[in-house]
């Protein structure tokens, strides 16, 4: 008659238990698994919930989001082959592929066009500029790009400063809401 709880519910129990407790930062891989869009998308909630009411970062990473719970990010980390293509806010995630020549459709996922956005197979589809010859942008090219896009070039500056370990305290705050 014990049958056990089910993976949603066992994910979530999961999920919960590694939040309780004082934590500052929260490392989840792959917490999608086995689950169906609406389940992952009230996991995600309240992980969101949860980074701003305990000023905590959140460090979630998903293979295919819906686009509901795509969109609950503040900030999006792209890798591909083993590589950050991206980092920085969502708000500029489609700004930066536009940059590089590369327009997500209107009806098109933005985490599906992210996914396809640097494969060999899938990438043409998306470029827009018709007046120009297309040719692949490999994954390093992106990277290059990145570097000298606006969201990159303040993240290197950000990362080239010096610590100074009497802002510590206030620079773990205002980051407190990068999950």
């Amino acid at each position: 008659m014990n049958k056990g709880i089910s993976g949603g519910q066992k994910r979530r129990l999961t999920t919960g238990e590694m939040i309780i407790g004082p934590i500052r930062a929260l490392f989840l891989d792959e917490i999608s698994n086995g689950l169906d869009n609406s389940t992952t998308f009230e996991i995600v909630t309240c992980l969101e919930q949860s980074a701003h009411i305990t000023d905590s970062t959140i460090l979630v990473s998903l293979l295919q989001p819906a686009p509901e719970t795509f969109n609950l990010f503040d900030d999006i980390i792209l890798m591909a082959e083993r590589k950050i293509v991206y980092q920085g806010h969502s708000s500029n995630v489609l700004e930066f592929f536009e940059h590089c020549g590369f327009k997500c459709p209107p009806r098109k996922g933005v985490a599906d066009f992210l996914k396809e956005v640097d494969s060999k197979k899938d990438q043409a589809q998306y470029w827009h500029h018709r007046h120009l010859p297309y040719s692949y942008v490999s994954v390093d090219m992106f990277i290059d790009e990145f570097k000298e896009f606006h969201v990159g070039q303040k993240l290197d500056d950000r990362l080239s400063r010096p610590l100074n370990k009497s802002e510590c305290h206030k620079i773990l705050c205002r980051s407190a809401y990068t999950h």
